[in-house]
């Protein structure tokens, strides 16, 4: 029999529990995940050839045609446009140019800014252009929290001015306020941007709390953002956002009411308040744009069920990366090994354990290869807003960023999976893999990684999503030792040219992570019940949104 065969009969026998079912599952899948073809995938897709595959370049359609062939040889089926493979996503690239002038205009005279030294261009749209000075307004941490009671634009009209942000968000010990010491979605500066142009401004500059202020911070910030800007190309704005370095902040604020210094008291004192800049800005920016279109990979293992076939289980993992960058060390290729060339590896891997079993799913499974994930989700986004298969029938979404590759494991970290019944799905997944479920590490934080990938744009389009993590104890080694490994990685190695073949892999954790996420999707796409959002979840509107609309 093919693969899996045996393993899919066990499933269907009705007379076996269902605990006993999945254990057979994941005890029997193991020895069918081919790591000659992770390794395979891996050093092509992380190769520097490929130079980082970044949004809109050559490589990058050379890394989704590689995919697709890899779907079409496994024999499943195209979902994308024209009844190819390819999903293709319009976008709009924007780069400013180093020769942009930034000037700050105070009674004391005007201060030129230097791009890089002294700030750097968060986001920006391909018209913006303040050739006189414009007003600013210091608005605090920039949030409106109405479940809060709190609102920083309460007194205050930004229309047509530059809002000054400080990072964070209030300080709290009680849950329900702000979240306590877990931070809320409303902290994060791409959250606050978007608030401020809801409010008509012309601008947002953001600046560093003093807690944020780490060695090497504005160096970091610097790298990040001195790629290429892109959204989808129905989504570009003319708003301006930008970062501004601590060692020249104060400048913002000559002749104010306070300077950064009283500011920074404010923070430490949980007392921050609104209040008008004497000074200033004006920007003549200066850019590179483009117009191009992205591709998403997108095959399908249909279902067999008469009804449940028309239902669907999704698995997404971005192929992109960030491409050509600041050079380090002499190396400027960004290759993203692990964010995702090696979750892109397991997701192609478990599409084929689908596809060659001879009994299939219930469900049908989509397998999504996302561009633009390092762009803010826009491949996913895009997918969202124009899907292949209607979203009120979509069950729920599995992303994978990254896989196993410190050592064999004995927990998972679910993230994202308390919002719904995922939750059930992945701890009965968990039991019959012989593995523990991990209460998310102390040393990192839950919420924010809930919200920096794909998964985000599935739970917002109003489906159940998770991504699980492979935990923090291992087998074979120390788990401390494995702790000062992820900090390595996160403080090193993440989004630096060093993330690439040079890195070391643990196949054997990688195909074990493989096992399990495999085992999760076959799970809910055999179950007659769907998973849904708990009561309370912010996403269960759109989701009552989408059933209703059919959409």
């Amino acid at each position: 029999m093919k693969i899996l065969t045996i393993i899919l009969i066990i499933i269907t026998v009705g007379s076996a529990s269902a605990k006993e079912n999945y254990e057979g599952l994941c005890s029997r899948v193991y020895k069918h995940i081919s790591d000659t073809n992770i390794r395979k995938h891996v050093r092509y897709l992380a190769a520097d050839s490929l130079k980082g595959r970044g949004t809109g370049t050559n490589e990058e359609i050379l890394s989704a045609e590689y995919i697709a062939d890899q779907l079409e040889n496994y024999g499943i089926k195209a979902l994308g446009d024209n009844n190819s493979f390819f999903q293709y996503v319009p976008m709009h690239g924007i780069t400013p140019k180093s020769d942009s002038r930034l000037s700050i205009h105070s009674d004391s005279g005007i201060v030129a800014f230097s791009m890089y030294d002294d700030y750097i261009v968060y986001k920006s749209g391909a018209t913006t252009y303040l050739p006189k000075p414009v007003e600013m307004v210091f608005v605090g941490y920039g949030i409106s929290a109405p479940e809060f009671d709190y609102d920083d634009y309460q007194d205050v009209d930004v229309t047509g001015k530059i809002v000054v942000f400080i990072g964070g968000e209030p300080a709290s010990e009680e849950a329900s306020y702000f979240n306590g010491e877990v931070p809320t979605i409303y902290s994060s500066p791409e959250a606050k941007q978007r608030l401020a142009l809801a409010h008509g401004a012309a601008g947002s500059i953001y600046i560093p709390s003093p807690d944020e202020q780490t060695p090497g911070y504005w160096e970091h910030i610097v790298n990040d953002l001195k790629f290429e800007y892109v959204t989808l190309a129905y989504s570009v704005s003319d708003n301006l956002s930008l970062a501004v370095n601590p060692e020249s902040v104060n400048v913002l604020f000559l002749g104010s009411e306070h300077n950064i210094e009283e500011i920074y008291d404010m923070y430490y004192s949980n007392n921050i308040k609104t209040f008008k800049l004497s000074s200033k800005l004006e920007f003549r920016g200066k850019y590179i744009n483009r117009e191009f279109k992205g591709r998403n990979v997108i095959g399908i293992v249909e279902g067999t069920d008469d009804e449940l076939k028309n239902t669907y289980l999704i698995y997404s993992a971005h192929y992109d990366h960030l491409g050509i960058g600041p050079e380090i060390q002499g190396d400027s290729i960004y290759n993203g090994l692990f964010d995702n060339a090696l979750g892109c590896a397991g997701l192609l891997e478990i599409a084929r354990l689908f596809s060659e079993s001879e009994i299939k799913t219930k469900r049908s499974v989509i397998f999504i290869f996302v561009t633009g994930e390092e762009k803010g989700l826009l491949g996913s986004r895009y997918y969202l807003d124009t899907p292949q298969k209607p979203l009120y029938k979509t069950v729920a979404n599995i992303n994978i960023d990254g896989l196993a590759a410190i050592d064999n494991f004995s927990t998972i970290i679910p993230i994202g999976s308390y919002f719904s019944t995922l939750e059930e799905f992945i701890a009965q997944s968990a039991e019959s893999c012989d593995l523990k479920i991990e209460e998310f590490p102390d040393e990192f934080l839950e919420s924010q990684s809930f919200n920096r990938s794909d998964q985000i744009a599935f739970a917002q389009a109003g489906i159940p999503s998770c991504m699980v993590l492979d935990g923090t104890f291992y087998k074979n080694i120390d788990r401390s030792y494995g702790l000062s490994l992820l900090y390595d990685y996160f403080n090193n190695i993440y989004h630096t040219p060093f993330d690439d073949l040079n890195q070391p892999i643990n196949y054997s954790a990688s195909k074990q992570h493989i096992q399990y996420l495999f085992t999760l999707g076959f799970q809910i796409a055999n179950s007659q019940k769907s998973p849904e959002w708990k009561e309370g979840v912010i996403y269960i509107q759109e989701r009552l949104r989408t059933q209703s609309e059919k959409r």
